[in-house]
This record gives structure tokens, C-alpha cells and sequence, in this order.
């Protein structure tokens, strides 16, 4: 009797342990098919957006300052040469910001003539320049002049358009490999 009563209890201890490991085993494949689907969304959102868009930001605030407006241009990928020679890719996006509220569209118009400018700057350069702090403030202050004379050239017929709009220019991804 005693010998049926210890079985018993050997036999539910082991009872438990299968339970427990299929109960891991649905929680490791719930939590992979929820890494699935968030993975599968980003991507999804990634591939759907343009190499242009546009995003409306913070309009006039309590004190009065006029409404900003942003352009994006992403996911440029370039050529680079390091100091030595060899070859490099880079992969760039950034985003402009202006007070005008076309910028989006006036940026898409031309968006031939700002890439053409992109290529041009960063194939002046070495990786070795643009992984520095100071040859990214450089190339972004050479970027945004460069930027003002095509929307300045672009908009010219247009007096309603102010002169050199675009304030800031944002690096929003930097990649060289």
C-alpha cells in the first residue's frame, strides 16, 4: 500500500512537469509569433512610406511664433571612399525644417536636383571626415545652404514664398559600412 501511494505521488510530480513545460513552450511560441507580427508591421510601414513625406509640426504655440513645417528625404544610399581608397556605403535620411508650409511639395518637385547635391557633398568627403562630430556639422551646414539655393531657385517666380526657409536639417539616420 505504501509502495502505490509513493508511485502515485511520483507519478503526479511527473504529471506536473510535462504541464509545465508545455506551458513554456506556448509562451515561448506566443511571444516569437508576437516578435513576428511587430517585426512584420514596422517593416510593412517602412516599405510603404515614400522616399518624400511630409509631417505638419507643432503649430503657432501660446506665444505666437509662426508654425514649422518638415520634409524628409530617407534612405539614400551612397558611395563613400575611405582615406586609404577602398569603398564604403553609407545609407542617409534627414529631415528639413522650414517655415514654409509647401516645403513637402517644393522638396518632391525637386527632389532630382537635392539628391544630385547629396551625392555631390558626399563624395567630397571621407568616411573617415564624416564620422567625425565636425565633419557632420560641416556637411549639414553645406547641405542646408545648398538646400536654400534650390528652393530659392525653385520658388522664385512665387513672392509669397519667403527667401532661405529651410531653418534646420536634421540627420535622422547616419550609417556608413
Amino acid at each position: 500500500m505504501a509502495e502505490q501511494e509513493e508511485n502515485t505521488k511520483n507519478g503526479g510530480g511527473k504529471g506536473m512537469i510535462i504541464v509545465l513545460i508545455a506551458l513554456v513552450v506556448v509562451l515561448l511560441l506566443a511571444v516569437i509569433g508576437g516578435g513576428y507580427f511587430l517585426y512584420s508591421e514596422m517593416n510593412n510601414k517602412d516599405a510603404s512610406s515614400d522616399m518624400v513625406s511630409e509631417q505638419k509640426v507643432i503649430k503657432a504655440d501660446a506665444s505666437g511664433e509662426k508654425a514649422n513645417f518638415k520634409a524628409s528625404i530617407n534612405d539614400l544610399v551612397l558611395n563613400i571612399t575611405n582615406a586609404k581608397g577602398r569603398e564604403k556605403l553609407m545609407k542617409l535620411s534627414f529631415t528639413i525644417k522650414s517655415s514654409e508650409e509647401s516645403i513637402a511639395s517644393i522638396i518632391d518637385e525637386n527632389k532630382a536636383e537635392i539628391v544630385d547635391i547629396v551625392i555631390a557633398q558626399i563624395s567630397a568627403r571621407s568616411s573617415e571626415e564624416l564620422l567625425t562630430v565636425g565633419g557632420k556639422a560641416l556637411l549639414k551646414e553645406e547641405l542646408l545652404e545648398e538646400l536654400n539655393s534650390i528652393v530659392n531657385a525653385a520658388t522664385s517666380d512665387n513672392s509669397d514664398i519667403k527667401r532661405n526657409s529651410i531653418k534646420k536639417l536634421f540627420f535622422t539616420a547616419f550609417v556608413i559600412k
